[in-house]
């Protein structure tokens, strides 16, 4: 039996094995012990408390900078690890001894599977195709290039590293932080500019090639015999996630009962169903983070992503991930990157990587040196996605301390150097505004530039009545930018996307899908019914905190002249305007005090139900500039056969109390001043060159009320119900108090619809009406001469007597308003 035993191994003997001997927790306190540090969950928490507390105290400090959280993070992480504080022998061998390092970095990397499972839900793939072919140049040689000059510094450096590190080291160049870049470009208020949307439409492919990148440095650095059934395997398995496991879970969300929200135990399922494609991807040769973000991407439903995004997104980014960047920081030592000189040197290949691929793209595409330069700048932003590809390389020992430590400050100082280049970029200067900013100004024949903001399918009907009522024709066309605005749900960034009409996609459709397509076929018919007309549809996905600037941002890009905004309450079933969104409000009240252009906030009381477009208007005219623009907007629909008009100017009565106007201030920290003096001969000129081109239109009407107070004027605004007008269109009344609506300024419910706007609201009717609130947009003082009033050369003959007949228009008015006093003759015409 003897001769049965298998021989002695000395060379496993002579072997040295690394044996630890450690305690998840103590049992008895401090009194087994001196150090309670030496269990590993007492210790692991005390680490991830240190980085949490490291990177919001660094993030306080860089706050007056406006660098992005990104930049605090690897800062906290470098300030943790033997490039700072690990310099301290006591602090590094208590706080992160190095037998305890495998537990930190087990957890960084059980965090960056839930960010790729996050990333894979909040990305959209089909936006890729949308982009246009400008950016798709832009973003393809923005890989190609900063991937070979990354290949060929990593060869610079190379010394007996393996050679398969250049897949990371070039992968790590070709990132564009798409959530970092947007975070930045949003502060500076240059998301929406020309340069704004390129560099992010190009970060987007960026983003989705780093995936692949970082997939096949996985499948390369896995395995030496079996690369090609690793790269085929997971292809096979990516596409399985797109047109059978999608397909899937979609058919799964359909067949549950319809319920509010969705619950604890089908959102557990779905994190499962992450887990187990963490593990098939991890045995197919790569990492369970490729899983996880494949998974993420099989995610349809939007509700069912909110929902996991609600429970999971603060958790993941605010407590797990400090994990990985103080890992980041515990591999980064620069005392190993070498000189400073050979520092600074690589570091400035590494930023004019992108810089040279946009340059290199202005060959291919219609681009000015000016705009490759800030987009190769912009485009230097990176992001987490970064990290991840140069840190797997460390972790696959692919690359050395010093290959590793050379990158990471790299990609911290492209990032950091981005932010205060863009506070130098004014975007001014390239979004000018389209020459007409209000409907006043604009000639008959001019095209009116409309941004008309939805945001619900019940706001589409009142849109495209008051669009309908608007009258284009080919002489005076209109274009509309119907902006369909959707609020961000998570930490997912700001994009806008431009939709194709007639466009078909799945029938498995979203929420936000299903009403996209619901808004594009709505306004497809109305382009089609009308003449004159050119529609394009819009999505604007937002933070509710800046959707108001980005919708002003749109409109100044767009070159609009007027937005109509939805109002924040709809009309009930039993006659009363109920909340919808209130949130919706604030929203509006940013748009008026820094819209670039003249804004109508839209009422639907009922017409949309009963009538296409509006047939019986109504102005109602008590002087201003706010009161011009509402007049000069309802010249534009009285050229329709079926179309009748009506103006009610408002006079005060010789009993009537005379108030001073008064200097007002919107939000956005503008002052107009108004004169009265000046405002009256404004007014006096607008209404007569009114009174001259409609001399001879039967369906225009010109009434004159002499009222005394407040209670005259109201009870006058509520006979004209008899009349059954189907919209009023009033000014908001900034700047002018008139003794007629003084007392009602301070019982208004809805200050940002004016004392008028806000009382055909609030009172109750018995007709069916629409109400168009406007605003004109009034230059601020100190940014040049204004003109208030519009210019109606073309429809108005300057030249002609000014004096009218105004008998027809009363004798037509009917008895409704025969208990009111008419102007009296000799009185001088205003």
């Amino acid at each position: 039996m003897a001769d049965l035993e298998p021989p002695i191994d000395t060379e496993k003997l002579n072997e040295k094995i690394l044996c630890y001997a450690q305690t998840i927790y103590r049992l008895n306190g401090v009194w087994e012990g001196p150090d309670p540090l030496t269990p590993i969950i007492p210790l692991f928490f005390v680490q991830i408390s240190l980085a949490i507390l490291i990177t919001r105290l660094v993030m306080f400090a860089l706050k007056i900078t406006r660098q992005p959280p990104f930049v605090a993070e690897i800062i906290s992480g470098i300030l943790l690890g033997p490039s700072a504080l690990g310099q301290i022998v006591k602090y590094r061998r208590q706080l992160f001894p190095n037998y305890n390092f495998h537990v930190i970095e087990t957890m960084a990397h059980v965090a960056l599977v839930f960010y790729g499972f996050l990333v894979g839900l909040q990305m959209d793939i089909k936006s890729v195709l949308r982009i246009g072919i400008k950016a798709r140049n832009v973003a393809v040689i923005g890989i190609i290039i900063p991937f070979v000059m990354g290949t060929i510094l990593f060869f610079s450096l190379y010394r007996d590293e393996d050679a398969r590190g250049f897949i990371f080291y070039g992968g790590a160049l070709t990132v564009t932080g798409f959530s970092v870049l947007a975070k930045i470009l949003d502060k500076q208020k240059i998301l929406q500019t020309d340069i704004g949307k390129m560099a992010m439409s190009s970060a987007v492919i960026n983003d989705i090639g780093a995936w692949f990148i970082l997939a096949l440095g996985y499948v390369v650095t896995g395995s030496t015999t079996n690369i090609h059934w690793a790269v085929i395997c997971t292809i096979a398995y990516a596409l399985f996630c797109v047109f059978y496991l999608r397909r899937a879970i979609g058919w799964i969300i359909r067949k549950m009962p319809e319920v509010q929200g969705y619950s604890e135990f089908f959102v557990c399922s779905i994190l499962a169903g992450m887990a187990i494609s963490g593990v098939i991807t991890d045995a197919l040769g790569t990492h369970p983070i490729i899983g996880a973000f494949l998974f993420g991407l099989s995610v349809p439903n939007q509700m069912l992503q909110a929902a996991i995004l609600d429970k999971l997104d603060d958790f993941v980014m605010g407590f797990l991930m400090p994990t990985f960047f103080v890992v980041c920081g515990l591999r980064t030592n620069f005392k190993a990157m070498g000189s400073i000189y050979e520092i600074v040197g690589y570091i400035i290949l590494f930023v004019s990587a992108k810089i040279l691929s946009t340059f290199a793209a202005t060959f291919f595409s219609d681009m000015s040196i000016k705009e490759a330069l800030a987009v190769g700048i912009l485009s230097n932003t990176k992001s987490l996605m970064a990290l991840i590809i140069i840190e797997a390389g460390q972790a696959q020992q692919i690359l050395n301390t010093q290959l590793y430590s050379l990158m990471v400050t790299g990609i911290l100082v492209m990032t950091v150097i981005v932010t205060p280049i863009t506070m130098l970029y004014h975007p001014s200067q390239e979004l000018a505004p389209h020459k007409r900013r209000t409907i006043q100004k604009a000639k008959v024949e001019e095209e009116l530039r409309v941004l008309a903001c939805i945001h619900a399918a019940h706001d589409i009907p009142s849109v495209i009545n008051l669009l309908g009522s608007s009258n284009s024709t080919p002489a005076a066309p209109i274009t509309v930018f119907a902006l369909q605005v959707v609020e961000l749900v998570g930490r997912a960034s700001s994009m806008l996307e431009v939709h194709t009409s007639g466009k078909r996609g799945s029938r498995s459709l979203g929420h936000e899908e299903a009403q996209t397509r619901q808004i594009i076929a709505a306004f497809d018919n109305y382009e089609l019914r009308s003449d004159g007309v050119m529609v394009q549809v819009l999505t604007a996905r937002c933070a509710l905190s800046t959707m108001d600037e980005d919708i002003c941002n749109i409109a100044k890009d767009k070159r609009a002249a007027f937005i109509i905004l939805p109002f924040h309450k709809q009309r009930s079933l039993a006659g009363e305007m109920e909340d919808v969104n209130p949130e919706i409000r604030a929203v509006n009240e940013g748009v008026l005090a820094n819209a670039p252009c003249s804004v109508g906030i839209l009422i639907d009381r009922g017409l949309s139900e009963t009538s296409d477009y509006a047939k019986n208007i109504v102005v109602l005219y008590f002087g201003g500039p706010d009161d011009r623009e509402a007049l000069g907007y309802a010249l534009r629909m009285v050229d329709r056969p079926d179309t009748r008009l009506t103006v009610v100017k408002f006079i005060p009565g010789e009993d009537a109390t005379d108030i001073e106007p008064m200097e007002f201030a919107e939000e956005s920290h503008v002052n107009v001043h108004i004169d009265k003096e000046s405002e009256n001969l404004l007014d006096e000129e607008f209404l007569n060159r009114f009174k001259i081109s409609t001399a001879n239109d039967k369906s225009v009407k010109y009434i004159e009320l002499l009222l005394n107070d407040v209670e005259e004027a109201v009870k006058a605004i509520k006979l004209m119900d008899q009349h059954s007008y189907d919209l009023y269109i009033v000014g908001k009344g900034r700047g002018i108090v008139s003794p007629l609506t003084a007392g009602l300024v301070d019982w208004c419910d809805c200050p940002e619809l004016g004392a008028i706007g806000d009382l055909l609201v609030t009172s109750e009717f018995d007709s069916t009406f629409s109400v168009l609130v406007m605003q004109q947009y009034v230059k601020p003082i100190g940014d040049g001469s204004v003109n208030s009033y519009g210019s109606m050369s073309e429809r108005i003959g300057l030249g002609m007597d000014m004096d009218m007949d105004m008998q027809r228009a009363d004798s037509e008015a009917g008895d409704v308003f025969s208990s009111f006093r008419r102007r009296p003759e000799h009185m001088p015409r205003v």
